[in-house]
């Protein structure tokens, strides 16, 4: 499985209770903050779901 680094770009203050469980969820709590986890579904879906808060990047 591929492993990616996700870093929380945006805070997650005026956002939707959805949007806010799933990054704690991630274990992103802060701006800045990053997670190394490995691709599965679920992860995917939460990337998909905070595309615009996040940025993603593939470890080798």
């Amino acid at each position: 499985m591929a492993k990616v680094k996700i870093t929380l770009v945006k805070s997650l203050i005026d956002r939707s209770h959805h949007q806010k469980s799933t990054a704690k969820a991630l274990g992103l709590t802060r701006p800045n903050t990053y997670v190394e986890k490995e691709v599965s579904p679920q992860i995917q879906g939460m990337i998909n779901q905070l595309n615009h808060l996040i940025t993603v990047e593939e470890i080798g």
